[in-house]
């Protein structure tokens, strides 16, 4: 068969295949339109889950009557014009396919009048570009498209389409995420002449935070922080979950970068890091958060639908949202504010702690050394379990309303003083809003391991010496990488060399992981060194040896603490990193407020 030109339809469709997938994707397409018109309102009406109707209107900047033919043409757009502009794009839409594309799968009527205009124009396509005939139409400022029967030329494409209820699910999930990128706006959906949402701009913090809780529930706000971090042209904004306010599933994770709502395997890694100590197994964080950076060093033309992008400083970024996030978490404490738990599955009680400070990229202790060094690591488990009965004056034999009354004239810390330790297990506390309840073991192990974290970072890395080097064979990519970051295992501990082009040979090994499999965790380390730029696999194999240590050491449950014992915990607690779980991401306390107590009772009804 001889070469030949495809129709202009044909490409279109060809085109659409990449674009339209559903009738989500056709809302996508022309919501993010309305975003680059500047509009002020928007409003959806969907019918038959997408497939009858798709009607998007907007009170943007319109479009001249001139071009309205340009429009719908393939490869015509008002977003950039030059490679450079393409390089720093900062709206949403830039390729210029959207409208032909949509118009050569569906029948597509397009409206448009700019302020100034003394009439609307209507204009429909069929994906030809061809026979383009603007009529005038008594259309207010702004711009409406109206797309019917969604895939009726493509008989194969519309079996693929679900329910119209399940369609509709999908749209109305999209919805509320844009408009999570877009406070400035309003937004309105129907289905089916139906009223399903009306979301007035949110222009005020706490209009802002009411548009999170209609589209994330009450529950994500008042368990959550609020975080601001910037440096190096980079800004980090939103609201991070607390670790025991998880989700079984990924379904409540939102991350904008320039507004753009967006997946991206980097930002996952960076975030699933922050997590790691903290997060209960098999459980996943929630966030809305928002990333703001030069255009010019994330490309988002890395996808048709541009729901991917990629970095151009990816290890910048990684290491900025890693630490952001780590800090906003460890920052938590309970003096801030104590929130009652309503669910241990999905809520914890929260302190809100709005976090603005200078980011400092990650860094190694200044105390390591250019060689190995035998000391011995600064680990007192034990030493800092009996430390707690010296951080109050001893008074075992002073009975508790006695304490009380000694306490009766200080004002209240968060976590209050200690009543009484039920079943050797839970230490029962009055607060200044009501009283909470201790899990002894669960709060000593993150009290002790943070505190083993720390002097394990402030002395030397301990080498041990291999009687018997270990030779790894790896990939020549791999080789090389181990040759380039020979310093960052160094400063870990380990003494890796390249030993030829596919064998990297390991000479020593912290002293802290002998007995660990260490030609799997160098691989793993190589391998997210090649995938996201950075690796936190050593640190996190030593964390789970000091973890371990932390867990053997704390308080078992069924020894009885003394009031004093109990609160020398709670002021430990109170001053304790990411002390709101365990090191095993279980709660360490909840709290019932007195009016939860009143409830109970039905006081005051």
């Amino acid at each position: 068969m001889r070469i030949h030109a495809l129709p202009t339809q044909l490409v279109n469709q060809i085109a659409a295949g990449e674009v339209v997938e559903r009738p989500a994707s056709v809302v996508k397409e022309l919501v993010e339109n309305c975003f680059d018109a500047g509009a002020g309102q928007i409003s959806i009406d969907i019918e038959q889950g997408g497939a009858r109707l798709i009607k998007i209107r907007d009170d943007g900047c319109g479009i001249d009557k001139e071009d309205l033919p340009l429009a719908l043409s393939r490869h015509a757009t008002s977003k950039i014009a030059s490679l450079d502009d393409l390089e720093h794009v900062a709206t949403m839409g830039f390729r210029g396919e959207a409208l032909p594309s949509i118009s050569s799968v569906a029948r597509l009527t397009l409206i448009s009048r700019p302020p100034e205009a003394d009439c609307a124009w209507r204009v429909s396509a069929d994906g030809t570009e061809t026979d383009f005939d603007p009529q005038p139409d008594p259309h207010p400022p702004g711009t409406t498209v109206d797309v019917r029967d969604l895939f009726y030329n493509t008989p194969a494409r519309r079996k693929f389409l679900k329910a119209e209820k399940t369609e509709f699910a999908h749209i109305e999930t999209l919805i509320k995420r844009m408009a999570l990128s877009r406070f400035e706006m309003g937004f309105k959906l129907t289905h089916n002449q139906k009223e399903v949402f009306n979301l007035k701009p949110a222009l005020t913090d706490e209009q802002q935070e009411q548009r999170i809780a209609d589209v994330c529930g009450t529950a994500f706000i008042e368990n959550s922080v609020k975080i601001d971090f910037a440096a190096s042209g980079l800004q980090l904004s939103g609201w991070v979950g607390l670790p025991t306010f998880s989700r079984s599933q990924q379904d409540m994770q939102f991350f904008y970068v320039n507004g753009r709502l967006v997946k991206d395997k980097l930002v996952s890694h960076a975030v699933k890091q922050a997590y790691q100590d903290v997060l209960y197994q098999g459980r996943h964080p929630v966030f809305v958060l928002y990333l703001v950076l030069d255009p010019a060093l994330v490309d988002v033309n890395a996808h048709p639908a541009k729901l991917e992008v990629r970095f151009r400083e990816g290890r910048l970024v990684h290491d900025f949202l890693f630490q952001a996030l780590h800090r906003s978490l460890a920052d938590i404490r309970p003096e801030h504010r104590v929130t009652r738990i309503d669910a241990v599955d999905e809520t914890y009680p929260v302190e809100k702690n709005s976090a603005s400070r200078e980011f400092q990229a990650p860094r190694r202790d200044p105390g390591y050394s250019s060689r190995p060094q035998q000391a011995p690591l600064p680990i007192h488990v034990e030493e800092q379990i009996q430390a707690y009965t010296a951080l109050y004056p001893r008074s075992i034999n002073q009975a508790p309303a006695e304490i009380r009354h000694q306490q009766a004239g200080q004002t209240k810390p968060p976590l209050g003083y200690a009543i009484a330790h039920l079943q050797n297990i839970f230490i029962l506390a009055e607060t200044p809003t009501g009283i909470i309840l201790v899990d002894t073991h669960a709060a000593h192990e993150r009290v002790t391991y943070e505190r083993l974290k720390k002097q394990f970072a402030q002395g030397s890395i301990v080498s041990q010496p291999l009687l018997l080097p270990i030779t790894i064979q790896v990939t020549g990519i791999e080789a090389e990488l181990a040759e380039d970051q020979h310093d960052f295992f160094y400063q870990l501990g380990f003494d890796i060399n390249r030993s030829g082009p596919e064998n990297i040979i390991l000479r020593s090994v912290p002293a802290l992981l002998v007995g660990a499999d260490m030609e799997a965790l160098i691989r793993d380390v190589l391998a997210d060194f090649i995938e996201h730029e950075a690796s936190l696999k050593i640190e996190e194999k030593i964390n789970e040896i000091l973890a371990a240590a932390a867990c053997h050491g704390a308080v078992r449950a069924g020894r009885k603490l003394t009031i004093d014992e109990m609160n020398a915990l709670l002021r430990d607690m109170e001053q304790t990193e990411r002390i709101g779980q365990c090191n095993h991401g279980r709660p360490t306390w909840v709290e019932l407020t007195t009016s939860d107590l009143d409830k109970f009772f039905l006081r005051g009804q």
